[in-house]
């Protein structure tokens, strides 16, 4: 075989490849799109679309669009920890990335101080503390509905037993 030849036959087998590769990528990408096609378009938050159950902290997940881990992450808060320390944390991320009042013009030229805000960061911040706050409230909602509910007697006892005696 002639060298022109040889590079002719490993040009058309690599196309021969890669189209077949390419052709398969394509079928797959189709395939996944029509099983999930939320999934597809990036509509999902990390972890949002496994709280699929009735608990009523999936369902905290699904409402706030973000999970009690990445929300304790932001925060930089253990699962132990308490509202005032979750606040604490908040008011220092949130402080720290909020943009700088207007300062006055000064009089000499000179160096500024540079500073830096996110407004993303200040949002993140601000969405980690309502998800861990509605967290908290998850016991206090459920000890409330014990409390309103009153004592539990079983059918057929009386409410208060007769007090034997006279009055």
């Amino acid at each position: 075989m002639s060298s022109p030849k040889v590079i002719v036959n490993i040009l058309l087998t690599g196309t021969k490849i890669l189209g077949k590769a390419f052709l398969e990528a394509g079928r797959q990408a189709v395939k996944n799109a029509k099983s999930s096609p939320a999934g597809v378009m990036g509509g999902d938050a990390a972890g949002v679309g496994h709280a699929n159950s009735g608990s009523a902290t999936d369902q905290l997940t699904r409402h706030h669009r973000m999970t009690l881990d990445e929300a304790q992450l932001i925060l930089n808060v253990k699962r132990g920890d308490t509202l005032e320390q979750v606040m604490k944390n908040y008011e220092h991320l949130f402080k720290i990335n909020s943009p700088p009042p207007p300062a006055p013009k000064p009089t000499t030229p000179g160096k500024q101080a540079l500073t830096f805000h996110s407004h993303y960061l200040q949002s993140k911040v601000f969405r980690a503390r309502e998800r861990l706050q509605a967290e908290y409230k998850i016991p206090e909602a459920a000890a409330d509905a014990t409390a309103t509910k009153g004592p539990t007697n079983p059918p057929g006892t009386p409410v208060d037993p007769p007090q034997s005696g006279t009055p």
